[in-house]
């Protein structure tokens, strides 16, 4: 079903520049996967903005992981703004309701459009989700990566940039987290699918001299986020009057990377492919690249949980009473999870001249506002 948008052991070396070829998006067909998703509903309004004319494909499968609603909502608002949008830019948006899993459907797709510009972020999303539904991310972020690299193989494009995570640093002890680490011990099946997403781009650029650009986003958090992360599952029970659980008794490290300074990344990212060239065996050198995009700046949890309750405390979530002791539990580490994600952005900043400049507080206190006018809850009292 198509509508309108009226309704989206292979690492790039830091101690060298990457040489990039610059893209003019104006006038560009590109295509983002995941497009009802976090960051990609988010990229797709910031294209609007800055695109004059050419096409934006979004395509999300809206599966139920998580509520639905909440991707409806995000697609409202990219339909909000491409209405406001189309008159002066005169960029066309259509969203696809389809599983990048479809092989036959991501060919008819690219075969239409002959994108020139991919952003993958489709994927099954989730660390201890993936304990339990292990298919989910095999035929999503396995099956629908490979078909998208098929599509950019037959239908030649100027850059894939596509969503790797900070999961494939797995229980990495060496921080900050480089690009040059080694990343071959996953402690999850979505950290292993994203390590393999890595290995067939390089694959594919090494082939078929595909432009590919991995992004590992460490913990994005803020406004319309997915619901299954804490600061999110915090908040929620903290309204019900709930405990919630802080794992490792609350030794854990996040490094916490905000939603525009996120999209920020990505849309500079998008505008450098990695460049084509020869090597002296006559044979394509791999325009290949991996970056880490985060926030550069690791915080403890029990400082983030602080935080979260002070800002809930400001927007009028919580009473000023809140007993926050008596609602909080400090638990052993899961399955699945590590102790510390800390992003060594050198690469990003070099290359691109990406900083983020969103301060932890003013994201959870934008969450916080935003989190009060969309469920409008009445303050508890207890």
């Amino acid at each position: 079903m198509t509508v309108g948008c009226f309704f989206s052991t292979f690492a790039a070396k830091t101690t060298h520049s990457t040489s990039m070829k610059e893209i003019d998006l104006n006038n560009k067909k590109i295509l983002v996967t995941g497009c009802a998703g976090f960051i990609g509903a988010i990229l797709i309004m910031r294209l609007l903005d800055e695109m004059k004319g050419g096409v934006i494909v979004g395509i999300d499968s809206l599966n139920d992981y998580y509520n639905p609603a909440l991707k409806r909502y995000r697609l409202n608002l990219v339909a909000e703004k491409h209405i406001s949008i189309k008159p002066i830019h005169s960029t066309d948006c259509k969203i696809v309701k389809h599983s990048i899993a479809d092989h036959g459907f991501i060919e008819r797709l690219f075969d239409e459009y002959q994108f020139d510009i991919v952003v993958n972020l489709a994927a099954q999303a989730g660390v201890r989700y993936s304990i339990e539904h292990p298919d989910a991310y095999i035929e999503s972020n396995v099956i629908g990566f490979y078909n998208i690299l098929e599509a950019c193989r037959h239908h030649p494009v100027q850059h894939l940039v596509y969503a790797s995570s900070s999961s494939v640093y797995g229980g990495n002890k060496k921080v900050p987290f480089s690009t040059d680490d080694k990343v071959d011990n996953p402690v999850s099946l979505y950290a292993a699918t994203k390590k393999s997403n890595e290995l067939m781009a390089h694959c594919y650029s090494k082939l078929y001299d595909i432009p590919s650009t991995g992004l590992r986003f460490f913990t994005v958090y803020g406004p319309a986020g997915r619901p299954d992360m804490a600061y999110f599952s915090f908040t929620e029970k903290l309204l019900k009057g709930e405990t919630i659980q802080i794992y490792n008794y609350g030794n854990c490290r996040r490094d916490f990377s905000y939603i525009d300074d996120i999209v920020e990344g990505v849309l500079r990212v998008m505008k450098g492919a990695p460049e084509r060239k020869t090597g002296d065996d006559g044979l394509p050198v791999p325009p290949y690249a991996i970056y880490n995009i985060g926030g550069g700046q690791p915080e403890n949890l029990l400082d983030f949980v602080q935080t979260l309750q002070e800002e809930l405390l400001r927007a009028g979530l919580l009473p000023q009473n809140y007993d926050f002791e008596a609602h909080k539990k400090l638990v052993p580490m899961q399955p699945g999870d590590v102790p510390v994600t800390y992003a060594d952005t050198t690469a990003l900043e070099r290359d691109f001249g990406f900083t983020p400049k969103t301060t932890l507080r003013e994201g959870l206190g934008k969450f916080a506002e935003w989190y009060k006018n969309y469920y409008s809850p009445t303050a508890i009292q207890k």
